[in-house]
């Protein structure tokens, strides 16, 4: 039984990125009144932002070509 499972959000959603880029895929996330508060920097004393996001947030790969060199 293999016991290398995800476990929590950021590496699972950097595993589905890995895996669907170079297939032109899309990840969309529909957000409703998410709230986000964005530090100004580190530590206790640091102010907050806070974003509000309502919509559509779509990430999309695709398989860069090169040219020759």
């Amino acid at each position: 039984m293999n016991n290398e499972h995800t476990t929590n959000w950021p590496d699972l959603a950097m595993g589905l990125y890995e895996r669907l880029t170079g297939r032109n895929a899309e990840i969309a996330y529909e957000l409703a009144d998410m709230h986000v508060k964005v530090p100004s920097g580190t530590g206790p004393q640091a102010e907050h932002a806070e974003w509000i996001l309502s919509g559509t947030l779509k990430i999309r790969t695709k398989e860069l070509v090169q040219g020759p060199k």
